[in-house]
């Protein structure tokens, strides 16, 4: 069975859903794992191994210090964390982008040529954006709502992920520049490609047989993610 010796690291809130769907197709029998009432942050899968739930951008954290072997991490905290992680299966789940936005009525002070002040979770990702551009604007890290940051007149532009753009909308910012587009992968550590490289292969191939099934003789089949 795929991934009966390992320890996952998987992400609370809206992702966990389809990445439990993901890895039940793929043969990881998740047994209780994600019922809405069950507040354990570590469980014993039923087929051997383990899942830790945390918090989706620690993710990586995890597998990169070797608690977990393996886990789902979204591409937008990989770039922006540079964690020293392989990739091997792009899950397409959690389809987003990170974007640029703006106030609809663009400040004054940037029509003036004023420095530039961008809001963003990603001060990494939104610096190496702006200097591709050449501009060097003033990165102002917030970690709750950014879309305030304009609102309020703390920041000009913000840099966050975007889905439908309705919440852009409802408060009047307008999406000006796509960075990046985003979806989920799975993570290994190195070490367990050394130390658990059947159990890791076999996860690796299950996952990619979903996500990528092979073609019918009567045409292609849609793929889990394809958009």
């Amino acid at each position: 069975m795929p991934g009966d010796t390992l320890t996952f690291a998987l992400p609370k809130g809206r992702i966990l859903g389809p990445a439990l769907e993901l890895l039940r197709a793929a043969g990881v029998d998740t047994g209780e794992l994600g019922r809405a009432k069950d507040r354990r942050l570590m469980l014993d899968l039923p087929g051997g191994g383990r899942a830790l739930l945390v918090k989706p951008s620690d993710v990586p954290t995890y597998v990169e210090h070797g608690v977990a072997d393996v886990g789902i991490a979204g591409a937008d905290t990989l770039r922006e964390q540079a964690r020293d992680l392989y990739e091997p299966v792009d899950l397409g789940i959690g389809a987003c982008r990170l974007a640029v936005a703006e106030p609809l009525d663009r400040p004054a002070r940037l029509r003036r040529g004023m420095q530039l002040r961008v809001a963003t979770k990603y001060p990494n990702l939104a610096r190496l954006h702006y200097r591709s551009k050449g501009i060097s604007p003033e990165i102002i890290p917030l970690y709750g709502s950014v879309e305030l940051g304009p609102i309020t007149g703390l920041a000009d532009q913000i840099v966050d992920l975007v889905e439908s753009g309705e919440t852009l909308r409802q408060n009047r910012l307008v999406e000006v520049e796509t960075v990046m587009h985003v979806t989920s992968r799975l993570i290994v550590h190195p070490a367990s490609l050394k130390l658990e490289p059947g159990p890791v292969a076999r996860l690796v191939d299950a996952l990619r047989a979903v996500v990528r099934p092979p073609r019918a003789a009567n045409g292609p089949r849609k793929a889990v993610g394809d958009r």
